[in-house]
């Protein structure tokens, strides 16, 4: 018999895409292989190293492809393997909501208090 490691789909989901980059990556390759100067310049404040250690570890769990043309100079693509195109299409309800709710969610995020900076009385 095989136990899971995990409680729950969404722990599992989690696990995947876990972190502050990997959505984005995901939206930005659901519709077409980018290069990966123009998914850096489409995700925004991302470092370098970060999104190629987001992209190696999306590679690994079999989520995004890496084509290298072998040319000079260099040229790598990106895209998303059919099993990243299932999870690509589950988190578009999560992008409607966001899509829908954004004005809401900006006010939320200008209320909270920047992260260490509540004083201690």
């Amino acid at each position: 018999m095989t136990t899971s490691n995990f409680v729950c789909g969404l722990d599992a989901s989690l696990a995947v895409i876990g972190g502050k980059w990997k959505p984005l990556i995901l939206f930005h390759l659901a519709y077409e292989a980018r290069r990966y100067g123009d998914l850096r310049r489409a995700i925004g404040n991302v470092s370098d190293k970060m999104l190629i250690q987001q992209l190696k570890e999306l590679e690994a769990d079999g989520i995004v492809a890496r084509h290298d043309f072998k040319e000079i100079p260099p040229r790598v693509e990106y895209s998303l393997t059919s099993f990243g195109q299932t999870l690509a299409e589950a988190l578009k309800p999560l992008c409607a909501w966001g899509t829908e709710h954004m004005s809401a969610v900006e006010k939320l995020m200008s209320r909270r208090e920047p992260f260490g900076s509540k004083k201690i009385a």
